[in-house]
């Protein structure tokens, strides 16, 4: 009764997932849909967007650091008690010079203004820029990166898919044949060891299935987590692996337009320069800063005025300053050799990824074509091992073949479908590779 419970309960939970999943229904994509699902829900790609809205600030700051500056500012302090400091008169009452005043208030509205700071400010905007657009272009290098993670995924998915089909198809030959071995066994054709033999490798093709559709639920959980869906959504992709050959281009076209499109590139190519003008703004260190100042105090007592009295003033000032370090000991010097040789060092580092750039792209156009070539070995090989399952199946049926012939002739049939879903997968992930590598 116990187990008859378990097995009930057992049924029940699996009819409310089945219903859940019909409710929800599959979802069916194509590799633009998973592409663009996966760039909408990535959250590497919503980091770097909140990287290049903090440069973008980054920006606006170095812009608002060359406007004025205008603060309030109040204040209370108190002081000890003094014996204040009179004037004696003889033709009048004493005069109070300096009173006791504990109390001392003070407010003041204040102005600052760099007026000229030969080109300090400039130069860190513009390296502030060249950052806010080397941020931009690390967006666009995720993107590339994150379209090539989910085209990858998509095409395991049909990889593996396709490769149930193969193997599903192999199976069912390989029921029909054990049920044609066995019926010639009843008749005494055959041996009985023919009819073990092909129930053996029955089973180890009905194990290859297995292995495929746990491989195909790998890929399509991969594929799930790339474009943010829930890991138990039914997923059906929509795509064959064949495709019509396209023109690649030649290599050296390639290496030019992949200089031209890689944000990877454009990346540093900013940052050299923003490198450079952070240099300017540290060679500028040397030279003086002008700068105006001024304000509004209100206060009591007023310390601008004499004698000192416990009531509210006001005074106000206005001036120009200049401030030139002429002697800082070396420390400007050794700043400017820090900018330069970070600038240096970027710079060395685009000429390192050129060098890169160039091989990638060509290896990757060698490994389309190694590809290409692999499909057409492996639509030969199928062909001939159609073919072969064919003759050795009437051979065997006349009486002149042995069921060891049949059965070499159906793994060989099942292996050349195997290599050709392979081959055909490595022609989809090679020509994502080369678009990744020029890119597109």
């Amino acid at each position: 009764m116990n187990s008859l419970r378990i097995s009930l309960a057992a049924v029940c939970s699996t009819a409310i997932l089945a219903g859940t999943a019909l409710a929800q229904g599959p979802l069916r994509l194509t590799l633009d849909d998973a592409v663009s699902r996966g760039l909408a829900e990535s959250h590497r790609i919503a980091e770097l967007k909140a990287r290049q809205e903090g440069a973008a600030a980054a920006v606006q700051g170095r812009q608002a650091a060359k406007l004025p500056q205008v603060s309030a500012q109040a204040g209370y302090t108190r002081t000890n008690h003094i014996d204040p400091f009179v004037l004696p008169s003889v033709i009048g009452p004493a005069k109070v010079i300096y009173p006791d005043i504990p109390d001392n208030f003070r407010t003041r509205v204040d102005f600052q203004w760099p007026i000229y700071t030969f080109g300090r400010f400039d130069a860190l905007e513009r390296a502030a820029q060249a950052e806010a657009g080397a941020s931009g272009f690390d967006v666009g290098t995720a993107r590339n990166d994150l379209k090539l993670e989910i085209t990858r995924a998509f095409w395991a998915s049909v990889t593996a898919t396709e490769a149930v089909r193969v193997v599903d198809e192999s199976l069912k030959r390989m029921d029909a044949y054990v049920t044609d071995v066995r019926n010639r066994l009843k008749v005494g054709l055959v041996p009985p060891n023919d009819v073990l033999s092909a129930e053996a490798q029955r089973s180890r093709q009905q194990m290859l299935l297995i292995q495929a559709r746990n491989a195909r639920e790998q890929a399509l959980t991969e594929l799930r987590r790339l474009i943010g869906e829930a890991p138990d959504r039914p997923v059906e992709v929509d795509a064959v692996l064949e495709a019509p050959a396209q023109s690649v281009g030649a290599a050296d076209a390639l290496v030019v337009a992949a200089r031209d499109a890689r944000p990877e590139r454009k990346a540093l190519e900013l940052r050299v320069q923003g490198a450079g003008e952070r240099r300017e703004a540290v060679v500028a260190n040397k030279r003086p800063v002008l700068a105006t100042a001024g304000g509004i105090d209100l206060a009591s007592p007023n310390q601008r005025f004499f004698p000192r009295t416990d009531q509210w003033k006001t005074s106000w000032d206005v001036g120009v300053n200049i401030v030139w370090t002429f002697a800082d000991f070396g420390r400007v010097k050794a700043e400017i050799a820090e900018a330069t040789a970070n600038q240096r060092a970027v710079r060395e580092r685009l000429a390192e990824f050129d060098t890169i750039l160039e091989v990638e792209v060509r290896q990757r156009r060698l490994d389309l074509e190694s590809a290409r070539a692999a499909v057409s070995a492996a639509d030969d090989a199928l062909r001939a091992a159609t073919e072969a399952r064919r003759v050795l199946a009437e051979r065997f049926s006349a009486g002149v073949a042995t069921s060891t012939d049949v059965l070499d002739s159906q793994i060989a049939l099942l292996q050349a479908g195997l290599d050709r879903t392979q081959a055909l997968a490595s022609v989809r992930l090679a020509e994502a590779r080369l678009e990744r590598a020029t890119g597109r």
